[in-house]
């Protein structure tokens, strides 16, 4: 059995204000939300990111509401000349390569939106989540803050689009906010997880009904990081209800992130042990490739930047730079390090960010497919058991753990590597549309029945971050879902393919050979 923790029904809630009661919607990818006949002051308004002031919106709360002490404005020209800039084909929301807020997924999903087809009812729900928007790493804080302090010493007044740099104060005060979930701002982490457990519980309210009638408590899961946790314990609070610890309504079970859990886990990168030791096929692989990339764009940047402010930077410290755009947005709701790049440059950073997860664990590196296999399988095999194995299953975890599993689905798998002498624009894996931070893949068992036909049929269908999409090679079902038979059948032939999680991984063979604890 994995070491595991539960979350005690004792433990204190956090007390989350949630501001109008509504969903915040992010404008498409493609087009603005904005009707062409609504004008809107970026400059003085907001950011862009939103068109609450737009006509036709008026259930939405206004920009101002989430006005942050540190927020700058920028100017309306620095708005219009960077990337930060929100037209009616480009938003920065959508290149900043999982190191930005939620966003839906636009490329590649079936029409009609989310509603269930007709004639169908969801009878079970699996969902595997990413944690919730959150501060950068460590590592990458410390290297963010490094290029700032480096900037700060500089006797120089910046000017131009870094003329914000002046005044500028950086996003978090201490330390230990790094790794955690962000808590201000419309972009918070904590008010997306329980935005997000509030949306499943407005979508899957008959599934809650029949889970509440259960004589035992309904079992998530969460791995064992403070960020996951949260996320999971927030999500909770707005699925099952603020009281759900006081009524035992739910159980949070903590899985243990420890190497030694071999295929009992859900953070497979982890105790994948190749994975770790391999320097040329497991995940050093992403950063070896991205590094390479990396230096393939920033030549020009340094050239600018070095004629604005005098100073040389590194790759290193341009990329830090860039990622503060998304990470500082998270906390305050925009970022004028968005501006100091051009649209072409994000698109280059969005690229990098999806060369190092897709090498990194994704379809590009050796031990991925085999990796997420060990959910995929277990959740398989709950949906052939179907509503009986109880209605609703959620699992929390990080990026590095959602990547492997898409690549053992084989459903967002580009027909050839990416390259990294080029941005491969056609591309299918982008990480900002994959695994967001709190990006979710959610399956869902149809019953569907047929006019004229006796009987329901069993189909499973893939929601990933609110996109419907369909299995390449499985989607004759409503609404382009695969039959659950053919779903299954899919499943075991992967795992033919993938290999054995053991001896791929050099586990040990008397250890797990798979995920036990998932069950209700």
């Amino acid at each position: 059995m994995p070491s595991t923790r539960t979350i005690a029904s004792s433990a204190i809630i956090p007390v989350i204000a949630i501001v109008g009661g509504v969903y915040l919607k992010y404008p498409s990818f493609h087009s603005s939300l904005c009707p062409q006949t609504c004008s809107s002051d970026t400059g003085n308004l907001h950011s862009g990111y939103f068109t609450y002031e737009c006509a036709g919106k008026p259930h939405h709360s206004s920009w101002s509401s989430w006005w942050h002490p540190q927020r700058t404005n920028g100017t309306l020209a620095e708005h219009k000349q960077g990337a930060g800039a929100i037209t009616n084909d480009w938003n920065i929301l959508y290149h900043l390569g999982g190191n930005g807020p939620w966003v839906e997924k636009v490329i590649d999903v079936i029409p009609g939106g989310i509603a269930v087809p007709e004639g169908c009812e969801v009878e079970q729900v699996h969902m595997m989540s990413r944690h919730a928007e959150r501060y950068p790493t460590k590592s990458a804080g410390n290297g963010q803050k490094a290029v700032v302090e480096r900037m700060r010493q500089s006797p120089k007044t910046f000017d131009s689009n870094l003329a914000f740099f002046n005044n500028w104060e950086l996003f978090w005060s201490t330390d230990e906010s790094l790794e955690q979930l962000t808590s201000t701002g419309p972009f918070s982490g904590s008010l997306g997880s329980f935005t997000t457990g509030v949306r499943l519980r407005t979508r899957y309210n008959h599934l809650l009904t029949k889970a509440l009638l259960s004589t035992r408590p309904t079992t998530f899961w969460a791995s064992d990081s403070q960020r996951v946790i949260e996320t999971a314990r927030t999500f909770a609070l707005g699925f099952f209800g603020i009281d759900y610890q006081p009524n035992n309504t739910a159980t949070l079970q903590v899985i243990s992130e420890n190497r030694t859990l071999a295929a009992d886990t859900l953070t497979p990168g982890r105790t994948c042990l190749n994975n770790k030791k391999d320097r040329k096929e497991g995940q050093k692989k992403g950063y070896d490739l991205m590094a390479a990339y990396v230096a393939s764009y920033m030549p020009p940047i340094r050239a600018r930047l070095l004629d604005h402010t005098g100073m040389s930077f590194t790759d290193k410290e341009i990329y830090h730079m860039q990622e503060m755009c998304g990470f500082e947005t998270t906390v305050r709701g925009r970022s004028d390090w968005c501006d100091v790049f051009t649209q072409d440059e994000f698109l280059s950073f969005e690229y990098a960010r999806d060369v190092l997860h897709y090498y990194r664990a994704g379809p590009g590196q050796k031990y991925a497919a085999s990796m997420g296999w060990l959910w995929l399988n277990a959740t398989t095999n709950l949906l052939l058991e179907g509503p009986g194995a109880g209605p609703l299953f959620f699992s929390f975890v990080h990026d590095g753990d959602i990547a492997p599993m898409i690549t053992a689905l084989d459903i967002i798998n580009d027909e050839v590597h990416l390259p990294i002498t080029h941005i491969e624009h056609q591309r299918k894996w982008r990480k900002s549309q994959v695994c967001p931070m709190g990006g979710r893949i959610i399956f869902e068992l149809l019953s569907c029945r047929k006019k004229g036909v006796d009987g329901e049929e069993k189909f499973v269908r893939l929601n990933i971050n609110d996109g419907i999409t369909a299995l390449p090679d499985c989607q004759s079902g409503p609404g382009r879902s695969c039959p659950l038979g053919q779903f299954a059948a899919r499943t075991k032939r992967r795992g033919e393919e993938v290999g054995d999680f053991r001896q791929l991984c050099g586990v040990d063979a008397d250890q797990a050979e798979g995920i036990t604890f998932l069950h209700q």
